[in-house]
């Protein structure tokens, strides 16, 4: 069996928000889509570890902001590389609006969002499934979505190239 196959699937990157009891979070994903078109109904996947997942798990309603390949690595950073247990993520961040259910949605980088309420959950040990019914959404522009290959590829910095002495420049 080659584990590699699964590198072959393709993956959005969104930036998942939620809120509860006055603290709002995001973090980077990259397990969202769609379940079902009537009723319409999407899934998420979240690691236990992040905050999100706790706010989620108790409020019962997030946001998927859909990242495009207008995303740029700061918005990565900013969402994917900090915890909301020890950061306010939205405290300076100003590329958000609240969307009809209170709750943040990111406006650049992105071409769409979705808010949606939990129906379901499974436990799937280090990570846990949420099946929600869609609330609201809409397009935010025509840009295409940035899969996993192309924030690889195109927005994560490269490593620089050793010098000619064969170190590493920072």
């Amino acid at each position: 069996m080659n584990p590699k196959t699964m590198f072959k699937l393709t993956y959005g990157l969104f930036v998942l928000t939620s809120k509860f009891e006055g603290k709002d979070s995001g973090c980077i994903i990259n397990t969202a889509g769609q379940v079902t078109a009537e009723p319409n109904r999407i899934s998420i996947t979240v690691n236990k570890s992040n905050f999100t997942h706790d706010l989620v798990k108790s409020n019962g309603q997030f946001n998927i902001s859909i990242l495009s390949e207008q995303a740029n690595f700061s918005l990565f950073r900013h969402f994917g590389f900090q915890s909301g247990r020890d950061v306010d993520k939205f405290a300076d961040f100003s590329d958000c609006k609240r969307s009809l259910n209170g709750l943040y949605y990111i406006t650049a980088g992105t071409n769409g969002y979705i808010s949606a309420t939990v129906e379901q959950t499974v436990d799937l040990g280090t990570h846990t499934l949420f099946i929600a019914s869609v609330d609201d959404m809409d397009v935010l522009s025509d840009i295409p979505s940035a899969t996993y290959t192309y924030y690889q590829s195109s927005i994560k910095p490269k490593p620089e190239k050793p010098a000619a002495s064969g170190k590493t420049q920072w």
